[in-house]
């Protein structure tokens, strides 16, 4: 979709602006008319802010998607298996009360997968009803019957930080699926660097050297677009997905004024649940890349975009480098300094499974 920000006009900014209402934040009246001003563009920050997105005040596919399942509640729609997924804010609240009440519904992400259907047709086996994995009136009384208790951590948060212990102890790097997602693509240059290198060419440079040491480690990385494609977000998810990989790596690189530095990492996250498989994924990375670089640690931050949102298996989101930044974009064109970032990357995976110390530790035991 094209990206809508301040300054445009027409139907397409009075929709933005009605759903912004909906979800109770303030625009000014003078730009209710379709006119994409200043408290549009506020308002559209502070929603994104709540739903875990990048805060850049412009509605791109991430926002807008966001924007339509925020206005769906708990019994305006049927709900089902299909093959194009619901998805919205009701999905959402029926995944947290079927955890509440001991059903495993899976992560509180709003996707309605074969997991959620599981665990409805579960429910309504143990409350008699006909096992359809079908969420009508009937399913939802009965939900809201057995008053489930929302309040506290909830259940698939602490299942799936169960399985990271699981991860640690019992698999390995080795013979592992790694899935590389290189961010933007041929049609979508993403930032562009001092020198003219752009985003979308340095995510595929680094992400063709982290395939080899990947490779190099035992495991099996498959890159998720070529030099002449770009999928979308969604497209790279489900090919995650199919290729059953263990863990998924996107790769994109940030920008800002050129004195702006550092490395970040995201996990799957929002105001109200996480992903701790992928928190801890985002953990070791970051540490690695702090320590054998010597980037600036810019930490870890959750974010509920597409690709860390939609893939079933621990995901993040690396940024090594300020693109803007002349010194961090000669990193990323001397083959060198970029073999180093891989093999950061590369290392906090295989910290991931168990199998290697951190940097840290390596450093106190030689010392």
């Amino acid at each position: 979709m094209k990206i809508i920000r301040r300054g445009d006009r027409g139907e397409a900014v009075r929709d933005i602006q009605r759903r912004i209402l909906d979800f109770g934040l303030r625009i000014e009246p003078d730009e209710l008319e379709g006119r994409f001003g200043p408290s549009t563009e506020e308002a559209v920050k502070a929603f994104q802010q709540r739903r875990g997105l990048p805060s850049d005040g412009m509605v791109g596919p991430d926002t807008w998607g966001e924007l339509v399942e925020a206005g769906y509640r708990l019994g305006d729609r049927v709900l089902y298996l299909r093959s194009l997924s619901f998805q919205g804010d009701d999905v959402r609240e029926l995944q947290k009360r079927l955890n509440a009440l001991g059903f495993d519904a899976g992560r509180e992400d709003g996707i309605f997968g074969s997991r959620t259907a599981a665990a409805v047709a579960e429910f309504q086996h143990n409350v008699g009803s006909a096992s359809d994995g079908i969420v009508g009136p009937d399913t939802i009384g009965s939900i809201e019957r057995l008053r489930p208790a929302l309040e506290g951590p909830s259940r698939a948060v602490v299942r799936e930080a169960e399985d990271v212990r699981r991860i640690e102890q019992e698999q390995t790097l080795v013979g592992s699926c790694v899935a590389i997602d290189p961010g933007h693509g041929p049609d979508d240059p993403g930032i562009v660097g001092p020198s003219g290198l752009s985003e979308s060419e340095a995510t595929m440079l680094i992400a063709a050297d982290l395939a080899a040491k990947l490779g190099a480690r035992g495991a099996h990385p498959t890159i998720l677009r070529t030099d002449h494609d770009a999928p979308s977000p969604s497209e790279r998810a489900l090919a995650a997905n199919e290729l059953g990989a263990s863990v998924c790596i996107s790769i994109h690189l940030n920008g800002g004024e050129p004195t702006a530095e550092g490395a970040t990492c995201f996990y799957y996250g929002t105001q109200a649940t996480y992903s701790p498989a992928g928190q801890r994924l985002a953990e070791v990375i970051q540490e690695e890349l702090a320590a054998r670089t010597g980037l600036m640690d810019g930490r870890t931050h959750h974010l509920a975009v597409a690709m860390l949102r939609e893939t079933r298996m621990p995901a993040v989101q690396v940024e090594p480098c300020f693109l803007t930044n002349p010194r961090e974009e000669a990193m990323l064109t001397d083959p060198v300094s970029r073999r180093l970032l891989a093999a950061a990357i590369a290392t906090g995976v295989q910290r991931f499974f168990g199998t290697v110390e951190s940097a840290a530790g390596r450093r106190s035991a030689g010392g």
